[in-house]
């Protein structure tokens, strides 16, 4: 979203308006040959061997982390005859894994990273940019397998990146483990084009027909990390590499200091793999041969042996000593002039012109030999970008700040997906807590008489029943389960940007709050809010003829303004809620889709899903207080209505004129009268056949009580879905 327009920078459109799917395409449509299992993952089966209850920060926190570290330092230099290590050591090699696995991370819905350890699945293990990183992987399965479940591949990935940098002499910041693995590919949208990079496919980027890499996308092309090395679509013009770097790594969560920092960082390491025309070896992983095991592209060994490797098309170290942490990056970069060449496989990359001999790196293969260094394309936009040139002349002239720049920045690429440091485990995470870390201070349980009184008050301040559950739907709902941001902990609904977003009536919500404030005593706001809109809840069901209770977990904090990022913040903001009805403007993505996209974010099932919108149609908890979908005339009272009076076939349901098929007029069949309004998020309960099946359970005589008490247990969970402070047991109340 731009900041200062509030449009949305094409999210989520296809740029030719065309309808598309929020998946793009899949693996399936990649690999139509790979063998498929999705039919063993239905009716709800899980693919997790290890099962729900499995803690992995729990058995992180078990592990002896100096053994382990002691172990991947051995690894690094015990080079191998399937794979050896360029100049002996792996540590370049391990850095661009954790870096590719960290690296999909994108602000817009916050998802990739390395949180998952989805660096193993397609369609990540066999993008072009992570070529030969399946080699990576195998190389660290023995220690995997030695310490088993106790460490993640998702944090090992990390992990093993650090201790690759300080194996070396590199700086880092520390390190916070507890991410925990899944075991089938993640649905991600990565893009709808039907090319990889390198396949003739242009940047996403394209100034002269104004298109732009549309939301949440953040990479420049499909199957990059970030941009293309060589340049835009292989346009070898550091200006425009650098528009492109700007672009992609600000969508990362990446300013330019931030920038420049990881790439002069990164590129003080290793070399890239250019040595022969990337035709001459084979596919991806998971297009090869069953007897490969899961390798792909190189895995002749005599070529191997020889060194003949190409991942990137482009050959060469930019250091003159690749093993070793040094700032002579940008030394060489400004010490020489350099012109335009072509790799052994085609790729045009940039060499020193007339190198002096103490500035050319060692082979690879045999240190006796000495080599040009070389630049990409990618990194002489760090000297030709006027903006990007500033900084890198003073981490020149400073080392000693690139030093600390690059140990922070690796240590947020590495952990941005990770949310609040609460979530940190080990012995290495840092005492400084980082603004990008969305720290919220501790709170305190408020004592049972307190919070009796509080909602007492509260129903009785005149505040209905519809404003207060939209206030803490607000507050809650902002939570993604991708990268761990947002929530109710924190209170920073009445903060900015969040008070002023639109999805959120910012008059009636700030009239709310103010309401919820003067009532809560010494009652955090993060916890009034919420406990305000559970007793709304209570007191709904009451009124339809239901006493139930609903959980509270107090001992949220409330975060300031200084605590609080709220540039960060922005792309949190919601394009589309169908929990509360709202879209900004039509989009190129059904809406209803829009609705799923956001369930899955909120980590909810498709029955959890279903309970909440009829349960919040029913207590009229429409953005803008709207009418569509309250098919009640008893508003405010949790009863399954919602789905009575959807599936009764007394209604006849017909598109508004003009409305983009985004708004319904309900009918009396026989009378021809109008009887409600509804908007696609609320028809797709009847006319989807799985949900239409969740439907009717709620419609159906004897399940009011069901009913209620599903729509408490998921309201539950979405106002609980940031305190990861509970146990599980008092998570689930």
């Amino acid at each position: 979203m731009d900041a200062k327009t509030g449009e949305m920078n094409g999210c989520p459109f296809n740029g030719d308006g065309t309808m598309r799917s929020l998946l793009g395409r899949t693996n399936r449509d990649w690999w139509p040959e790979a063998t498929q299992l999705e039919i063993l993952t239905q009716e709800g089966r899980d693919a997790n061997p290890y099962g729900d209850d499995f803690d992995y920060a729990e058995a992180f926190n078990t592990i002896d982390y100096s053994a382990l570290k002691a172990d991947l330092t051995a690894l690094m230099t015990d080079s191998q005859d399937w794979w050896p290590a360029d100049y002996g050591h792996y540590g370049p090699f391990f850095i661009r894994m954790a870096w590719h696995a960290a690296g999909t991370y994108r602000t817009g819905d916050g998802r990739g990273g390395a949180g998952s350890g989805q660096q193993r699945f397609a369609p990540l293990n066999s993008w072009p940019d992570n070529g030969n990183l399946d080699k990576a992987r195998r190389l660290l399965w023995p220690i995997k397998q030695k310490y088993g479940k106790n460490i993640s591949w998702a944090d090992l990935f990390i992990l093993t990146g650090n201790v690759a940098i300080e194996s070396m002499g590199g700086p880092v910041f520390g390190f916070g483990g507890g991410r925990a693995d899944v075991f089938e590919p993640e649905s991600v949208y990565w893009g709808t084009e039907e090319q990889w990079v390198n396949e003739g496919v242009a940047t996403r980027i394209r100034p002269d027909d104004g298109a732009e890499i549309e939301n949440p996308l953040a990479a420049i092309q499909m199957g990059l990390i970030y941009v293309n090395p060589e340049g835009p679509g292989g346009n070898p013009d550091p200006l425009q590499s650098a528009r492109d770097m700007r672009e992609t790594f600000a969508r990362m969560a990446m300013n330019d200091e931030e920038t420049v920092a990881l790439t002069a960082g990164g590129h003080a390491f290793g070399k890239a793999h250019g040595a022969q025309p990337s035709d001459t070896f084979g596919g991806a992983p998971e297009s090869e041969e069953l007897h490969q095991q899961g390798l792909g592209w190189l895995v002749d060994e005599e070529e191997i042996a020889k060194g003949h490797i190409t991942t990137s098309g482009i050959e060469g170290a930019w250091s003159n000593n690749p093993t070793a942490w040094s700032h002579d990056y940008f030394r060489i970069m400004f010490k020489y002039d350099f012109e335009l060449v072509h790799s052994p496989a085609g790729a045009q990359q940039w060499t020193p012109i007339d190198p002096e001999e103490a500035d050319m790196a060692p082979d690879a293969r045999d240190p006796s030999k000495k080599v040009p260094t070389m630049m990409t394309t990618a990194d002489m936009a760090l000297k030709m970008d006027p903006e990007y040139r500033k900084v890198s002349e003073r981490f020149l002239a400073n080392p000693e700040q690139l030093d600390d720049a690059f140990a922070r920045a690796w240590f947020k690429l590495c952990h941005r997906d990770m949310g609040p440091k609460v979530r940190y485990m080990g012995p290495e995470v840092p005492e400084e807590t980082l603004i990008w870390m969305d720290a919220v201070p501790a709170g305190t349980e408020p004592a049972e008489s307190a919070v009796n009184a509080f909602k007492s008050d509260i129903l009785g301040s005149g505040l209905t029943v519809s404003e207060l559950v939209k206030a803490a739907w607000a507050s809650a709902s902002s939570y993604r389960n991708s990268d761990h941001r947002g929530g109710a902990n924190g209170a920073r609904v009445r903060l900015a940007p969040q008070n002023g977003w639109a999805a959120n009536d910012p008059d009636e919500l700030g009239k709310v709050l103010a309401k919820i404030d003067e009532l809560r005593g010494d009652i955090s706001m993060a916890d009034a809010i919420v406990l305000a809109g559970s007793a709304a809840v209570e007191k709904a069901a009451a009124d339809a003829g239901h006493s139930v209770s609903v959980p509270f977990a107090g001992g949220r904090g409330d975060a300031t303004d200084d605590q609080t990022d709220a540039e960060s913040f922005e792309p949190l903001e919601p394009f589309a809620d169908g929990f509360r009805n709202y879209l900004k403007t039509k989009a190129s993505v059904r809406t209803e889709e829009m609705l799923i996209d956001r369930a899955h974010l909120l980590g909810l099932s498709i029955p959890e899903m279903t309970v909440l919108v009829g349960g919040m149609r029913a207590l009229g908890a429409n953005a803008g207080g709207t009418s569509h979908g309250v098919f009640t005339d008893r508003v405010g009272q949790l009863t399954p209505d919602f789905f009575t009076n959807l599936l009764d076939m007394g209604t006849k349901w017909t598109p508004v004129d003009g409305s983009g098929d985004e708004e319904y007029i309900g009918t009396d069949r026989k009378t021809g009268a109008e009887k409600y309004r509804a908007t696609r998020t609320d028809l797709v309960f009847g006319s989807n056949s799985q949900l239409r099946a969740q439907a009717e359970v709620y419609a159906e005589a004897g399940n009011e009580a069901k009913f209620v008490a599903d729509f408490v247990s998921a309201w539950t969970k979405v106002m609980n879905a940031d305190r990861f402070d509970l146990t599980h047991a008092k998570y689930h109340g």
